[in-house]
């Protein structure tokens, strides 16, 4: 069974910066892909962006230079992807999912995602 599961969400100064955790279980990184969205009230969930260790990385051009996704993982290691954003600005104050997909293929489409966490809210202050 896929089990996503986020934190570290909470309120920043914009600049600041802040480090989402999504712990996974039930897939393995070397063959799948990982990647985050955000959603706002009454707005689509949009892509942030999305990591696999064969496939490479993609960001949204909002994020790019400011925010990475890396990930653990290994023997008896929970794993684990992470979403690193710097250089906060008021815009990016989101829920935020963490989402997985079995293949290396990185995909921006939302609909290409089987498996989501429950999202953690940032807050973004002037």
């Amino acid at each position: 069974q896929v089990r996503l599961v986020e934190s570290g969400g909470g309120l920043v100064q914009a600049g600041g910066s802040l480090r989402l955790s999504c712990a996974v279980s039930g897939l393995t990184f070397n063959s799948d892909t990982v990647a985050w969205f955000r959603q706002d009230p009454g707005k689509e969930r949009e892509f942030v962006g999305a990591f696999s260790w064969s496939g490479g990385s993609a960001y949204a051009e909002s994020v790019k230079g400011r925010f990475t996704i890396s990930t653990i993982s290994g023997y008896n290691v929970n794993h684990t992807a992470y979403l690193q954003m710097n250089s906060l600005k008021p815009e990016d104050a989101s829920v935020y999912y963490c989402a997985a997909r079995r293949g290396t293929m990185v995909s921006r489409a939302r609909n290409e995602y089987n498996y989501w966490g429950q999202g953690t809210q940032v807050t973004v202050s002037s």
